[in-house]
């Protein structure tokens, strides 16, 4: 069986991500849901478990960049610790502190806020922080009723699901945040240098 390679990887965890973006916004539109402008405690969090497989697209770009042992070094001298590192307290742009590489942000950090997970009797229930939900209650109680009643909204296990198709070996199991991405990109190094082996021969 034909295994992709690397960019092939990463070319279809992007797809999916750039899917996942559209329905968000389109659930967006219809809830009327959003962040807080400045906010990033979702980023805060010490417990955020994720696949190595979200992460290659982070990886791969570390790669090209140049970037990926300098990463991967910063992740090994901080094992011990649970915030994501790639949260930052420095300003970015407009938003103040958060992500420092958002665009290749995890799949778990995309789906938060704005998707759902299926409780016993199959209805979605939204997957949202305190912060929404204290401080735009009446969208927030309106998308709960809205979903018993069938509205649309991105499902969590779905979107692994569809991570899975493209190598179940990278997905099978989730890490803390900071192990997901060490393992993605040693990853990504070891294809490569198993590529200059085979070009060698």
């Amino acid at each position: 069986m034909y295994s992709l390679t690397i960019p092939e990887k990463v070319n279809a965890v992007e797809i999916i991500f750039q899917e996942l973006s559209d329905e968000i916004k389109k659930f967006q539109n219809s809830s009327g849901l959003s962040c807080l402008k400045g906010c990033s405690n979702c980023c805060k969090k010490p417990d955020i478990e994720a696949t190595i497989l979200e992460f290659l697209p982070l990886a791969y770009h570390l790669y090209q960049t140049e970037k990926a042992y300098e990463a991967l070094e910063k992740l090994k001298e901080n094992a011990d610790n649970s915030i994501c590192m790639l949260y930052t307290t420095n300003k970015i742009g407009v938003f103040g502190s958060g992500c420092s590489d958002y665009n290749y942000r995890g799949l778990i950090c995309r789906l938060f806020g704005f998707s759902a997970s299926s409780d016993k009797n199959g209805i979605p229930r939204l997957s949202t922080c305190k912060i929404i939900k204290e401080n735009q209650q009446s969208e927030y109680v309106k998308v709960v009723e809205d979903l018993k009643n069938g509205a649309f909204i991105p499902i969590i296990s779905e979107y692994y699901m569809k991570l899975s198709s493209i190598d179940m070996n990278l997905t099978k199991n989730f890490y803390p945040i900071n192990e997901a991405m060490q393992q993605a990109i040693e990853t990504v190094l070891t294809f490569y240098e198993y590529s200059k082996l085979d070009v060698g021969n």
